[in-house]
């Protein structure tokens, strides 16, 4: 039996040698394996020894060679591929343990060259690979060393399973998937290709998915990009997460985010039921908890600063709104926490706190959905405030302190899912009406949120308003000042509502749709 030796990743490889050598396996290795288990005091013999050609190229050519994948490709239960194998002096090989240079790791690198980056795409290895997997029957294909020892017990027990050198092949077709598509994302230019891969990287298993009899998992991207938002998360403390925590971990740090001032968001349900943003972080706590304080109970939280003792402290005094109970929440997310406040939200016992690096909304990202049959894929909705454009197109102009608010909304309003509408004021969401068939009926359900606060707060709307119903609503509850994407055939037909209302209204020219 040969096995031949060739991981990037030595971990484990002088161990697993060892065992092979004595289960009676002739072990042949690549150069810096050759080395590493020479010095182990093992006896191995190069692949130049396998192949009868020296490495050449730098090292670029190595195991491409008929005496290496001829031993590998060849079906033993095939009598002319074992007689061709005889006919031409080739031995089969019956183990390849093999995983591959660190691409992503080098392109992850700040300022990489495209030289640098291109001497780490593997060929050798993946051959190797795919020839094994496909004849995984007969050869052992291992890619994670995580896996030496059992393959090991099990080869001195007898022999692994049919199954489980199935599985091993599903893993190293896997592995070298996973590679292929971050070499191709790098070199990619195309914003929208016409074929197109992910990898993912497993994070952990869940708890359960949306509901308890599902079973879920999360994964993280695998690609170049390094590690953001709730997937680069660390949990400092609580119960693990649940499918439905994720996803609203990922609401809330994500609007908490989108605000270069100190932000605070409260979500429930994948929406915002608070999101304020305010110099002093404390304020930003209040004016989010204030945005809907009976909504915020069971609540998870994004704060996009350190989160210190007094803001640790401001929190654990909140109360819900009726029974007086400490307020309940699920998750705070922060860039990080000083020792005062973990304290003091550690006692919580079942509160999960993250800490997750500031997402950049410059970085260029995809987002996907699927969809029976298939999947979508779209640029991240990430356009910057700079190029946020406020024409205004009634007679009356927006005052100074309305137009603060209008940003506010209109950045606000892209984190509540569609019909969104949102009220603002002084630097907070003041209401809010989210997922209506109609956009009155959000309107109706924003009004409602805000109550007393409403007269003198900004609105805005994800999308355009198809008719003036839901102006003249938004005035008769008090609204000041508008902002919406316009495009509507109507759109004169507002504009005229708005000024027959005094309301000043601002058109952006683009939406924020979030279905």
């Amino acid at each position: 039996m040969r096995a031949i030796i060739a991981p990037y990743d030595k971990t484990g490889a002088a161990d697993l040698a060892r065992g092979l050598i004595e289960l009676g396996f002739e072990i042949y290795a690549t150069g810096g394996t050759h080395r590493h288990l020479s010095e182990a005091g093992l006896e191995v013999r190069s692949i130049s020894e396998l192949s009868g050609f020296p490495e050449i190229l730098d090292g670029r050519v190595k195991t491409l060679h008929p005496a290496v994948h001829g031993g590998l490709l060849a079906r033993r239960d095939v009598p002319e591929h074992m007689a061709e194998l005889e006919k031409h002096g080739l031995g089969t090989i019956d183990l390849v343990a093999v995983n591959l240079y660190p691409f992503v790791e080098t392109v992850s690198q700040p300022d990489v060259k495209i030289e640098d980056a291109l001497e780490q795409i593997d060929i050798g290895g993946p051959t190797m690979l795919r020839a094994s997997a496909k004849n995984f029957p007969h050869v052992l294909s291992l890619v994670d060393p995580a896996d030496y020892a059992e393959v090991l017990e099990a080869l001195r027990a007898g022999d692994v399973s049919l199954e489980r050198r199935r599985a091993l092949a599903a893993k190293a077709f896997q592995h070298v998937a996973t590679y292929d598509t971050a070499i191709a994302s790098y070199l990619r230019e195309e914003e929208l290709p016409e074929n197109v891969t992910v990898a993912l990287t497993k994070l952990q298993e869940l708890r359960y998915g949306e509901n308890p009899h599902q079973q879920a998992a999360f994964y993280a991207n695998a690609g170049l990009q390094r590690p953001a938002g709730i997937a680069a998360a660390e949990q400092l403390h609580g119960i693990a997460l649940s499918y439905v925590n994720i996803l609203d971990a990922d609401a809330a740090w994500s609007a908490a985010c989108d605000f270069d001032q100190p932000a605070v968001a409260i979500i429930k349900h994948a929406t915002p039921c608070g999101l304020a943003s305010n110099e002093d972080v404390i304020q930003a706590w209040e004016g989010a908890f204030a945005g809907d304080p009976l909504s915020a109970f069971g609540g998870i939280v994004g704060i996009n600063r350190l989160v210190t003792r007094e803001i640790a402290r401001t929190i654990r005094a909140s109360k819900h709104p009726t029974s007086g109970q400490r307020l309940l929440l699920h998750i705070i997310i922060a860039p990080e926490y000083d020792d005062g406040a973990l304290e003091l939200l550690q006692k919580s016992k079942d509160l999960r706190i993250l800490r997750a690096p500031i997402i950049d909304r410059g970085e260029r990202r995809y987002e996907f959905r699927q969809v029976v049959g298939g999947m979508l894929m779209q640029s991240r909705d990430a356009v910057p405030d700079d190029d946020v454009e406020m024409n205004v197109v009634t007679k009356r102009k927006p005052a100074e302190d309305e137009m603060a608010n209008l940003r506010f909304a209109w950045k606000a309003v892209k984190h509540v899912k569609s019909n969104a509408i949102v009220l603002a004021k002084d630097g907070a969401m003041v209401g809010a009406g989210a997922g209506q068939p109609n956009r009155v009926n959000s309107v109706h359900l924003a009004l409602r949120a805000a109550g007393e606060r409403a007269p003198g707060s900004a609105l805005a709307s994800d999308a355009y308003f198809p008719f003036a119903d839901s102006i003249e609503m938004a005035a008769e509850g008090g609204v000041r000042a508008v902002v919406q994407p316009g495009g509507s055939m109507r759109d004169q037909e507002v504009i005229d509502a708005c000024d027959r209302l005094d309301v000043a209204m601002a058109i952006t020219g683009y939406r924020h749709f979030r279905h």
